[in-house]
Formats: structure tokens, C-alpha cells, sequence
């Protein structure tokens, strides 16, 4: 499960060490450990790291195939978790160590920046592969967040980008070792400490306006 720690300013979660797929109860612990960086006062930021083979491998299918009646439900509740990164009064790293797919990749866009590892794991979009459809709310994030092409490429191929492509797609900022994913992600964090509050959550609240409510409008998040 995931687990928060906090390093000279720079808050730390730990999405955890399996597939960290988006179980409710893993939902619940991002977004409590969310509440403390919120609540937090002065410079900080935050950092979304992992531990092993993968960074998130999306959405929980299995929970959601043995609990079909909440699945609107589920689906809003990933949606503001989007959401909520998305706009979050602080900056924002992904330190992707391992394989992102899927609402995993989403989740890491909503993030103002990402670290990849440049030899190994792959960031994608499996959608047109897996046969379901993109959300309005995951597809507007999506196109919110990347280059057009790059978002048409990536949706509508499945494309499996290692760090160095999507380094050059734009869809990382960096593409570093394995060993090197949170330093650079920590580095990347702790020169932007400052930019912490109001005036920030208002920017990407006005910068993404069309995206959030998107992902906000609970009553139809299938389309």
C-alpha cells in the first residue's frame, strides 16, 4: 500500500512494490496521503515514486469485473483523483522506476513533471489494444497533457514508449538510470519548493479549467 515520507520539504509517496493498480483502498491511501501534503504549510512539493517492475499498472480490472455495480462509482473516483493531482497547490514529480500503463500513465501526466528510467519499462497507452474506450475525463487529461500528435499516437496506437522515446515525444522530461529515477525526480522537486500555494493551485486550476471539469462532472463519467 502506499506510504508517505518527507525529505527536507519534499514529500515522498510510495505507490508501493507490486503492480499498484487503483484498488478503492489503494485510491484511499493516495488520496489521505494527499490530505497531509494539502494540509502541509510553507515550501514543499511532492514526489510519486515505486518500488520494482512497475510504477502503476492502472486500473484494478479484477476488482472491477467481481464489483460491476460500482463501476461508475469507481470510475468518478479515479477520475478525481486525476483530478486533484492535476490541480494540486504544489509541484508535482514522477519518478517512473518501472512500467507505467494505463490510468498508471494517466495518473503520472497529472503530474507537472516525470522522471523516467532510460533502459528498462515502458510508459503506454493499451486502450485501443484491451478494447475500452478512453473516459471524456481520461481523454481530455490526456490531450491536456501532451503534444496533439503525440497524444494521437499514443491513444490510437497503444504505443509502448521506452525512456528515450518518451523523452523525445515529450510525454517525460527526463530519461535518466535506474538507480538515478528519484534523485533526479527529488532534484527536480527541490528547486521548485517555493512555487508551493494559492497562487499555484490557481494556475493549473485556469491552466486546465476545461480538463478538471471534465473530470469533475460526476454525473455522466462515461460519456
Amino acid at each position: 500500500m502506499p506510504t508517505l515520507d518527507c525529505q527536507d520539504n519534499v514529500f515522498v509517496l510510495d505507490l508501493g512494490d507490486g503492480e499498484n493498480r487503483f484498488h478503492p483502498d489503494w485510491i484511499t491511501a493516495v488520496n489521505t496521503a494527499l490530505d497531509e501534503v494539502e494540509k502541509a504549510e510553507g515550501p514543499r512539493a511532492l514526489v510519486t515514486a515505486a518500488t520494482g517492475k512497475f510504477y502503476s499498472n492502472g486500473l484494478d480490472l479484477d476488482w472491477l469485473f467481481a464489483n460491476s455495480d460500482q463501476y461508475q462509482d469507481y470510475v468518478n473516483s479515479v477520475h478525481q483523483l486525476f483530478a486533484r493531482v492535476l490541480s494540486l497547490p504544489v509541484i508535482t514529480v514522477a519518478a517512473l522506476q518501472g512500467h507505467t500503463f494505463a490510468a498508471g500513465a494517466m495518473f503520472s501526466l497529472a503530474h507537472d513533471f516525470r522522471v523516467m528510467r532510460a533502459d528498462r519499462g515502458y510508459w503506454c497507452l493499451p486502450e485501443a489494444d484491451i478494447n475500452i474506450p478512453f473516459t471524456p475525463g481520461m481523454a481530455a487529461l490526456i490531450q491536456a497533457r501532451l503534444a496533439p500528435q503525440t497524444a494521437h499516437v499514443a491513444m490510437t496506437t497503444a504505443l509502448r514508449y521506452g525512456g528515450q522515446d518518451a523523452l523525445a515525444a515529450g510525454i517525460v522530461d527526463q530519461a535518466v538510470g535506474e538507480e538515478a529515477v528519484r534523485d533526479a525526480a527529488l532534484e527536480i522537486a527541490r528547486a521548485r519548493l517555493s512555487k508551493a500555494g494559492d497562487t499555484l493551485g490557481t494556475i493549473k486550476a485556469r491552466m486546465y479549467a476545461p480538463a478538471l471539469a471534465t473530470l469533475r462532472d460526476t454525473s455522466n463519467p462515461l460519456g
